[in-house]
């Protein structure tokens, strides 16, 4: 019996208590790292829901028009000619939008509804990183309002829960959105091209046709992040 106790002991070396001694840390460090990054995903879920709390509350508001401030040129226009039509447009594009959340302004151009995908968004007025957290910017270019003729740029963070653009990759040849713009006017509009570029790469906001004109028709380019930042996607959508 001695012999097999002095045996056992000889096996129990002193590299062999340093390996064990590794693998009892390693083990508390892997757990503490999975309780990090548990911590991490759980704050940064409920961070993401709570600025979606605060765009769902802008839409709200502004959608009922406690906060919405219209230009006090709103009087009703006969239209006669086409040089008053476009001054008819001109005036309701004055229209101007802007609700306070807490202490924080926010300034709103329209809304974004895309129902394959069933989102429903304000637009705010400025891009930043900031604004990003809360809802979709308007990205391009500064002087162009919604529904205006031209291309209006939509930019939205991707992610991975669906909100703001996370699904926007879903969304093929044919698929509707609708803009709203601050006159309460809704046009629809379908999507026509899809693709990835670098970041670099912005001539998807060109105000131009492929051959130099300006662009004739109303157009709406939506942006989001894909393959994990390192590129972009970009949904083209024309009026229907």
């Amino acid at each position: 019996m001695n012999q097999i106790l002095v045996t056992e002991k000889l096996y129990v070396t002193p590299g062999l208590k340093r390996k064990r001694r590794a693998y009892k840390i390693m083990f508390f460090i892997s757990i503490l790292l999975v309780f990090l990054l548990s911590s991490y995903y759980i704050y940064a879920e409920y961070d993401r829901n709570k600025s979606e709390q605060v765009s769902q509350e802008i839409l709200s508001q502004v959608k009922s028009d406690n906060t919405t401030k219209k230009s006090d040129n709103d009087a009703i226009i006969i239209v006669l000619s086409e040089e008053e039509a476009n001054q008819a447009e001109v005036n309701t594009n004055e229209i101007t939008g802007s609700t306070q959340i807490g202490d924080v302004d926010y300034s709103i151009d329209g809304f974004v509804t895309i129902p394959k995908i069933d989102i429903s968004y304000p637009i705010l007025s400025e891009t930043s990183d900031e604004l990003l957290e809360i809802s979709v910017n308007k990205y391009w270019p500064d002087y162009l309002k919604p529904n205006e003729i031209g291309n209006y740029c939509i930019v939205g963070h991707n992610y991975r829960n669906g909100k703001m653009f996370g699904r926007l990759n879903e969304l093929e040849y044919g698929d509707k959105i609708e803009i709203e713009d601050l006159s309460g006017r809704t046009i629809e509009y379908a999507v026509y091209d899809k693709y990835v570029v670098e970041p670099t790469d912005t001539s998807c906001t060109s105000q131009r046709t492929k051959d130099g004109r300006d662009l004739p028709f109303r157009e709406v380019t939506l942006i989001t992040c894909t393959n994990y930042g390192t590129q972009r996607l970009v949904v083209k959508c024309r009026e229907v």
